[in-house]
């Protein structure tokens, strides 16, 4: 199911995680070259992705929101 970003935070390893609109987070890495998301790593990137839409996973499966 397709759900907006709403925010980011970083988790324990230093790695950005978008909030989604459904409640789910989901890390959005910028690990070149499995992962390019070259728009993470700036402040202006993350701004700019706000309210686009990521394949949520565990609204799929049906999960409660993250805590």
């Amino acid at each position: 199911m397709q759900q907006p970003i709403t925010g980011y935070h970083r988790e324990e390893e230093g790695n950005w995680v978008a909030q989604l609109a459904c409640g789910h987070n989901q890390h959005v890495r910028h690990e070149p070259p499995f992962t390019n998301r070259p728009w993470v790593v700036t402040p202006e990137g993350r701004q700019a992705w706000l309210g686009t839409e990521l394949a949520c996973k565990k609204c799929d499966l049906g999960a409660p929101p993250d805590g």
